[in-house]
């Protein structure tokens, strides 16, 4: 399918490249089809959550494990049973991240990472459970990764 995206213009993206959200994303609900898209020279790490139904809404997000290799989520029963698997470890997981000037003010929220099945394209914002991790780290905080 031909995508319209607010970064990268007119795409091309298969049908098995795109992100099932049943419940959306925060303060988006009723956005359920989203799509990964790496940014040029990122490596991967930095991408861009794509709408497939809203070319202007796009998240920038991050490879927590990027910039904090002992990023530990741990998600909760019904969380991992929404997701199909019996184990945090066998999800993908990306972090929001609020681009600001200078980018080592750039903010990553590692308590609600977006969550996904890799196997069955399933995907959900999750909020995870106690304090360990906060909404609104600096990237400064990790070395000041590119973000």
């Amino acid at each position: 399918m031909i995508l319209k995206t607010k970064y990268f213009g007119e795409i091309e993206v298969g049908d098995d490249e795109v992100l099932d959200f049943p419940a959306g994303l925060f303060a988006f609900e009723e956005e359920k089809k989203f799509v990964l898209l790496p940014f040029e020279g990122s490596e991967s790490t930095l991408l861009c959550l794509q709408s497939v139904e809203n070319e202007a809404l796009a998240f920038v997000v991050m490879n927590p494990f990027s910039v904090t290799p002992a990023y530990a989520p741990m998600l909760q029963p019904n969380e991992l049973e929404r997701l199909g698997v019996s184990d945090s470890r066998e999800l993908c997981y990306y972090v929001m991240c609020v681009v600001r000037e200078p980018v080592s003010d750039s903010t990553l929220n590692l308590k609600c990472p977006v969550v996904i099945n890799d196997e069955t394209r399933r995907a959900e914002q999750v909020i995870l459970e106690g304090g360990e991790y906060g909404m609104r780290h600096k990237l400064s905080e990790f070395g000041g990764a590119p973000c």
